[in-house]
Formats: C-alpha cells, sequence, structure tokens
C-alpha cells in the first residue's frame, strides 16, 4: 500500500513534544506514574489518538485503551503498546516511543483512509516503572492477573500515598474490567534496547525472542548497635556483614552466567559513630535459564547461613519478593517481524531481553512481541538517554509493516 506512510518525522517531533511534560534541566524526563505530570501526558495522548479516529476506554487500574475500529468487529483487537512513566531521572525515550509509535500507526492509517480488517488498540500501561508504587509492571500485571486489582489499587509510595486515591486524584480511575485486555488477538512493543549490545554490532533493530527468567529478594541482616569506639573483636556488625554477603553474591552470580544487583540498602540505626544493628537491601537476579536461577538462589542463601556461622550474633535472611518465570514470545510474531525487517532492509538480530516489560506479562495471556531499537552507550534510566531519529524509525516502520500484516487489510 503505497499510500500507507508512517512518518519518522513526526515520531520524532512527538517524542520532543512529550519530553517537555516533566522535561528535567539535565535534558530527561520526571514523569511519574499518577503524578499531575502523568496526568497531563496521559490527556495530550488522548487528545492525539482521537483525531487519529481511535476511541478511549480507562480500565479500573488506570490503564488506557484506544481503540480504531476494524471492519470485522468479530476480529480480537491487534494491540500496540507501552508506557508514559518515567523514572526520576528518566530518559525521552524508555516506554514512549512504543507507545507513540503506536500513535504514529494510528495516524498514518487515518491519512491513508485504510480499513484493517481487525481493529487496532494503542495501550498506555499504569506504573510500567514502579519507580514511585513497587512493584513494576503493575496495569499489565492487572490486566493479565499475575496482580489482583485490589493489591495494585492498595499499593503505597514511600510518602504513603495510595494508588488508587492517586489515581482517582489525577482523573484517571476508568470503569472498565482490566481482564478485556486478555482477549487481544495479538501484542506489539517497540522499546529502546538499554543496553549496549545492538549499538555495538552496528545493528538498528533487534527482535526479540523471549524474556530472562527474574528473581528478586530482599535481604536482612541482623546483629547489634555497638558504639563506634568499641573494640572490633565482640561486634556484631550488620554492615560489615551485608558487604560480605555482597561480594558473595557477585562471586556466586558471575560463575553461573547469571546478573545480579543490589539497588537499594537501609542502614539502621544510620548513624556515623555507631556500628550498625540492622542493614537491609534489595538483590534482583536474572538469567536464561530457571533452572540455574533456582540454584543461585539456593547458593545464596547456603551463603547467608554461612556467613552468619562465621560471624556469632549475625543472622541473614534471604526473602522472595518477586518471581518472573523465563517467558517466550509468540514464534509468528517473532517471525512476522523478522519478515518486515528484510522487506525494509533494516540491519537486525533477534535476541532475548532480560529487562521486564509490560509485553512480558501480556506474553503470558495472548500472542506478543518486542522490538528493540539501540540507545546509546546502553544508557537508560538516566537523564542521558538518548537514540537517533533514524533507530526510531527503523523501529517504527517494522512495527506498522507488522501490525498492519497482523491486522489485515479490508478489501473494497
Amino acid at each position: 500500500m503505497s499510500n500507507f506512510r508512517p512518518s519518522g518525522a513526526r515520531l520524532w517531533d512527538s517524542l520532543m513534544e512529550f519530553s517537555r511534560i516533566g522535561g528535567t534541566a539535565k535534558g530527561g524526563c520526571n514523569r511519574q506514574t499518577l503524578t499531575d505530570l502523568d496526568a497531563e501526558g496521559r490527556a495530550l495522548l488522548q487528545r492525539q489518538a482521537e483525531a487519529a479516529g481511535a476511541t478511549l476506554t480507562v480500565d479500573r487500574v488506570g490503564n488506557m485503551v484506544l481503540t480504531r475500529p476494524g471492519r470485522d468487529p468479530a476480529r480480537k483487537p491487534v494491540a500496540i503498546g507501552s508506557h508514559l512513566d518515567t523514572q526520576p531521572t528518566g530518559g525521552k525515550f524508555d516506554g514512549v516511543l512504543g507507545v507513540l509509535a503506536g500513535l504514529e500507526v494510528l495516524r498514518a492509517l487515518q491519512e491513508a483512509g485504510i480499513e484493517t480488517e481487525a481493529p487496532i488498540t494503542l495501550v498506555n500501561w499504569t506504573n510500567e516503572e514502579g519507580a514511585r508504587f513497587s512493584p513494576p509492571m503493575m496495569g499489565s500485571g492487572a490486566a493479565m492477573g499475575i496482580f489482583t486489582e485490589a493489591e495494585v489499587l492498595a499499593k503505597q509510595d514511600s510518602t504513603g500515598a495510595v494508588f488508587g486515591a492517586e489515581l482517582a486524584r489525577i482523573g484517571w480511575a476508568g470503569a472498565a474490567d482490566p481482564a478485556a485486555l486478555q482477549d487481544l488477538g495479538a501484542y506489539f512493543e517497540l522499546h529502546i534496547e538499554q543496553g549496549p549490545v545492538l549499538e555495538r554490532l552496528g545493528l538498528d533493530l533487534g527482535i526479540v525472542t523471549h524474556a530472562l527468567a527474574q528473581h528478586w529478594f530482599e535481604v536482612t541482616v541482623t546483629g547489634e548497635e555497638a558504639h563506634g569506639g568499641s573494640a572490633m573483636t565482640g561486634r556484631r556488625d550488620a554492615m560489615m556483614a551485608a558487604a560480605e554477603m555482597m561480594v558473595a553474591i557477585e562471586r556466586l552470580a558471575l560463575a553461573c552466567g547469571a546478573r545480579a544487583t543490589v539497588g537499594r540498602v537501609t542502614v539502621h540505626p544510620d548513624s556515623r559513630n555507631v556500628v550498625p544493628g540492622r542493614v537491609w537491601f534489595s538483590l534482583d537476579t536474572r538469567h536464561d535459564h530457571e533452572d540455574d536461577l533456582a540454584k543461585l538462589a539456593d547458593g545464596l542463601r547456603a551463603e547467608a547461613a554461612a556467613i552468619g556461622a562465621r560471624r556469632p550474633g549475625i543472622a541473614i535472611e534471604v526473602a522472595d519478593f518477586w518471581i518472573s518465570p523465563a517467558t517466550p514470545f509468540d514464534a509468528g510474531l517473532v517471525g512476522r517481524l523478522r519478515d518486515a525487517a528484510v522487506s525494509r532492509g533494516i540491519p537486525h538480530q533477534e535476541m532475548p531481553t532480560a529487562i521486564g516489560h509490560d509485553a512480558v506479562y501480556c506474553a503470558r495471556r495472548v500472542p506478543s512481541v518486542m522490538i528493540f531499537v539501540p540507545c546509546h552507550g546502553g544508557v537508560s534510566h538516566n537523564e542521558a538517554e538518548s537514540i537517533t531519529p533514524e533507530w526510531a524509525e527503523a523501529g517504527l516502520l517494522v512495527l506498522a509493516d507488522a501490525v498492519l500484516a497482523t491486522a489485515g487489510v479490508a478489501k473494497e
């Protein structure tokens, strides 16, 4: 269809327009979920998608569902989605690229006057980042049955603000059932890689075949407070034991090819001249294979017990926080993306994602797939996050071709 022309230039202009909502002095974006800035971004997306022929529904956890009708209303919708929320020091492209690429597909279809067989739906998922309310991917998680609505709506941020109350406050508490999104015919998500692989290989595109397994923990090390001037011998120093545990985590992860991250640390009583009596830290582990990840978990608990045995008066608890299994993406949709990339002559490779995305939850209930485009230096969740217009356009064109091939074009 020569009249179907998704515009990379218009997509780029949209990205720059949205980056001003919560734009930071260092060129990034702080548009955290369920804030006034989130509401502003949602309202702009609604106006622009409705101008492209879409109709909005909002579900009870705030997911925005913008649907352009197809010729055959009995066909399940083909969805494109991602998220508008950001980290506190986020960039211009994480999440929003996928939403605005979907918007551009709707615009191009509207301009060309093309009627698809299946409806096409654009989804903005609530709270993908998990920065303000944890864990991440709550909107897609509630829709796909991983979380209950009640537990999502009851979550609190660090100030005690409640998810459901904040959703209502900003005016985006809907009435639709999130589970209705389990009835999608297919789900596509375009995202920046958030890693250096594609850029290092000089490739413009990654076709994502599966997601790594993840196992998150909360580790609590308990000892006893003492004066900083007390003798080292006999101390029950929770910080030193925690440091030893962190070194062990790195060693065990490297030995089995896993990825492990200690991202948050809390020290009690947090005084310069007091030996800490308690240290809490988060631990994020990831691996291609669930069996290897389970062995790593066993190793971590064994190491915690060994450190406690070597250090009298120290106890280390390794508690499960969140588990996500290894998740394959739909082979047919992977093939459709591959065909689109080859047809367009866009250099690409097939690859996994080590990072959780809404598509990973969707893949448990709906045929789903992801596309990656490079980001400079692999930098993301950072105000310095950057991509090129050419990379954005490559992702857009392959996305658009595969979505159209999946939805079908109505014959006159």
